[in-house]
């Protein structure tokens, strides 16, 4: 059984360095588990949606929580899924622009088309807060 995680935590000192250490260590860890996903970092919190078996993504979430790089994990949306909305993602940095205006557009371009609506929305919502 499938299963998607949609996560926001807070890392308001992590430098972009090791944004992009987190991201190469999803890239190399994640195809063995059968793991895909998306990350977005706005400067001070991630979001990041997570999916695959039921029993590798709850094993992941617990590391995640347990990472003391952010804090205030918290578990937006959590549902059984019939098929990946990024099956070819092992995990993809989304990138939010520069500009609050050109947010929104941005991402309807990068998002994955088999992402729920209110998904996608929670998506959008986060990455044009600030």
């Amino acid at each position: 059984m499938l299963s998607q995680y949609l996560y926001i935590s807070t890392a308001p000192t992590l430098p972009r360095e090791e944004v992009d250490a987190i991201l190469a260590a999803s890239a190399r860890n994640n195809p063995e588990r059968g793991i895909t996903g998306l990350l977005l970092f706005n400067g001070r919190n991630f979001l990041q949606l997570l999916e695959g078996e039921e029993r590798e993504v709850t094993a992941l979430m617990d590391t995640i929580t347990a990472d003391p790089r952010h804090s205030g994990v918290s578990v937006l949306d959590k549902r059984t899924i019939e098929a990946r909305a990024c099956p070819d993602w092992a995990m993809k940095r989304v990138l939010i622009a520069e500009s609050i205006a050109n947010r929104r557009d941005m991402l309807e371009r990068e998002l994955p088309e088999g992402l729920e609506p209110d998904l996608r929305k929670m998506i959008v919502n986060f990455a044009v807060l600030n």
